[in-house]
């Protein structure tokens, strides 16, 4: 990995990840009146964590056996604080908030971003 993706890495993959989450959090929405839906979600910190290699156990010869999971290993099952009689476990201002909330660092994450970018251009041009 060059030295620009190394600085990049971090909110580049935050990024994917919460735009995925987004998604997740916006099934379970859409999924509120839905008899027996289970809402999902993602442990974000675990996701990311292996999305940019830390901890992650790599093989270095074609015998030996991968370590670690894959994406959809990350979702979990969200614990209704309240049960639901048709078995839905959605709770949508549980949801609403999570998804405002993942919104509004997945703006953050872009302008952190943004500025490491603008900060790399402006040095590409001495400025």
């Amino acid at each position: 990995m060059s030295a620009i993706e190394n600085h990049l890495n971090l909110h580049a993959q935050a990024l994917q990840l919460r735009e995925r989450r987004n998604g997740v959090l916006a099934s379970n929405i859409a999924n509120a009146a839905t008899p027996g839906f289970k809402a999902r979600d993602m442990d974000f910190k675990a996701e990311l964590s292996q999305a940019i290699g830390a901890g992650q156990l790599k093989t270095t010869s074609e015998g030996h056996i991968p370590v670690g999971g894959t994406s959809a290993a990350g979702m979990l099952y969200r614990k209704p604080t309240t049960s639901s009689l048709d078995g839905n476990t959605v709770e949508i201002a549980v949801e609403q908030m999570e998804f405002a909330q993942n919104t509004l660092r997945y703006q953050s994450s872009l302008e952190f971003l943004n500025r490491k970018i603008r900060g790399l251009t402006r040095a590409i041009k001495g400025e």
